[in-house]
């Protein structure tokens, strides 16, 4: 009887978890109803085709490989294991359907182009075999398919539109982790098992981690065990939860000022519609509170807003061809990508970010904003997606669509349109870290220089700098650029873009403004350039 059971397949992409998961539950629930009938296989892909070797860091592909082992621990808590699969999913999938008996798809959706083409193909393939195929919205809030035909046909474009649409939207319900399987309901073993046991197994460090001289310190382990434990660790002080507004945590502390919940929610090692529901009932506890866009909630809403408008858009991850951005003449500068990749631009605090970033794949959402504003609109005139490309590598948290939302953000390219306000890359990470600490543990050849000058070392004599241990152009590199002047003539720049884009601009998106803040300047001021706060200010509307 065992021989003949139709296997039913839940397919892990993102949502590498076992609570709140529909499209898993689905399974399970299916397979309990017909104990005889059925059996179930969790799977994850190791699809190269998403999975480049040559594109993803190694501290993710360790965050990776801990989710993986995490999650198949929680699988075989509920009687059963993730079988974990090497190929491309229209190669794997006709063997699996054929040699499991598979009756049942279930997966959760994904919006990004690569993934919308993979699942179109899969969905085929299933379809002449006659395997069924459900999908489940679960890696968002909110289906940003819904929020779009709210809209219209069309993504909202400003923050508060979104706001305004998702307000009246019914949530969904947050569900627990399945029951556990009946006993006796594991798969019988298929062919490649018989010939390995272990060729379903999750796969090691050593065999993801092919450069582990590259792997920093685990200050972030994956998985949904500490996803669900960091989670009630950063809510367990209300008044903290109530009171958090993103523009007052430090970018440049020593330990985050924030959740790091990011990266669980990338992978989807924590539920979205779980941690939403848990700060809403904080909040209903306390009577005053941060609003969006600053507070928490407004920070998880940020995320849904880039879903929903990437979703919207194939080519969100890049200028040309792009409804939302600006065209604008970037610069190919190898030499200042590579120094400000690798945290050698001569600017302490830019640099610190740069390799806290490298070293622990992680760093504070202002700090991303201030090395992106000095790569693109500040100082270096360098694309976005240049950025874009360095970030998706390195950071454990990058995500599609917020990867190239904020980057089309702090450039001015979409969504915010200040271009006359810039970070400076010395005044703002005085703010917050006066006595230069935050550089002192990034760049540990400054670590001598006093907090007079260690945002600013060129201003120590050659005398100063022999006996501080560190003389630039020798023990650290000269600024690559004065951001005095340079950051005067970008804004120039940045005008005349907006001169050569307003018409397409005004004409097809003037209507989706909804907020004086959004609206791109009609000209370049005096005042206005003035106004530009490279000493440590920032946009009005901070992110």
């Amino acid at each position: 009887m065992t021989a003949k059971r139709h296997t039913l397949v839940h397919w892990f992409r993102k949502g590498l978890r076992v609570h709140d998961n529909p499209a898993l539950a689905q399974v399970f629930d299916v397979a309990r109803a017909s104990a005889e009938q059925y059996q179930v296989r969790p799977i994850f892909i190791l699809d190269p085709g998403i999975l480049d070797w040559m594109q993803v860091g190694a501290n993710r592909w360790r965050f990776l490989q801990q989710t993986l082992w995490d999650l198949d621990q929680q699988l075989r808590a509920l009687n059963s294991r993730l079988y974990v699969v090497r190929g491309k999913p229209v190669d794997v999938f006709p063997q699996l359907f054929e040699r499991w008996h598979v009756q049942l798809l279930t997966y959760e959706t994904d919006i990004e182009p690569y993934a919308v083409q993979r699942d179109t193909a899969v969905q085929k393939l299933a379809a002449e075999r006659g395997v069924k195929v459900d999908t489940h919205c679960s890696h968002t809030i909110y289906n940003p398919e819904v929020v779009i035909a709210r809209n219209l046909g069309k993504a909202p474009i400003t923050y508060q539109k979104f706001l305004g649409i998702v307000e009246k939207l019914k949530l969904p319900k947050v569900l627990t982790k399945p029951e556990k399987l009946p006993q006796g309901m594991q798969p019988s073993e298929d062919a490649l098992e018989a010939a390995d046991a272990h060729v379903y197994d999750c796969p090691t460090l050593e065999q993801l981690v092919k450069r582990p001289d590259e792997l920093g310190i685990n200050k972030f382990p994956g998985g949904e065990t500490e996803a669900l434990r960091r989670m009630e660790a950063s809510l367990s002080n209300e008044h903290w939860v109530a009171n958090f507004e993103k523009p007052n945590t430090a970018p440049n502390s020593l330990e985050p000022s924030t959740t790091v919940l990011s990266p669980y929610l990338k992978f989807g090692c924590l539920s979205a519609r779980l941690l939403y529901d848990r700060l809403r009932e904080i909040l209903a506890r306390q009577p005053k509170h941060s609003k969006p866009p600053v507070s928490l909630v407004g920070q998880l809403l940020w995320r849904e807003f880039y879903y929903t408008v990437g979703a919207a858009e194939p080519n969100f991850d890049r200028m040309l061809g792009n409804s939302y951005c600006m065209q604008i003449a970037w610069q190919e500068q190898p030499e200042h990508l590579k120094a400000w990749t690798h945290g050698h631009t001569g600017y302490p605090f830019i640099d610190a970010i740069m390799r806290q970033l490298r070293q622990e794949g992680w760093i504070h959402h202002l700090a991303r904003h201030a090395v992106a504003c000095f790569l693109t609109r500040g100082d270096l005139w360098i694309s976005w997606e240049e950025g874009q490309r360095v970030f998706e590598q390195l950071l454990l948290d990058q995500d599609w669509a917020l990867n190239a939302g904020n980057w089309m953000w702090l450039s001015a390219s979409a969504f915010f349109h200040q271009y006359f306000r810039v970070y400076s890359p010395v005044a703002f990470g005085k703010k917050t870290d006066p006595t230069g600490e935050y550089i002192r543990k990034y760049v540990p050849e400054l670590a001598k220089y006093p907090a007079g000058c260690i945002f600013e070392p060129w201003k120590a004599t050659l005398s100063a700098q022999r006996d501080y241990g560190c003389v630039l152009g020798v023990d650290y590199p000269h600024r690559i650029v004065n951001h005095d002047i340079v950051h005067k003539e970008n804004i120039k720049r940045m005008s005349a873009a907006y001169k050569v884009n307003r018409e397409v601009r005004t004409g097809k998106q003037e209507d989706d403004y909804d907020d004086e803040d959004d609206k791109p300047p009609q000209k370049s001021t005096g005042k206005r350039k003035a106004a530009s706060r490279t000493t440590g200010g920032t946009a009005k509307r901070r992110r």
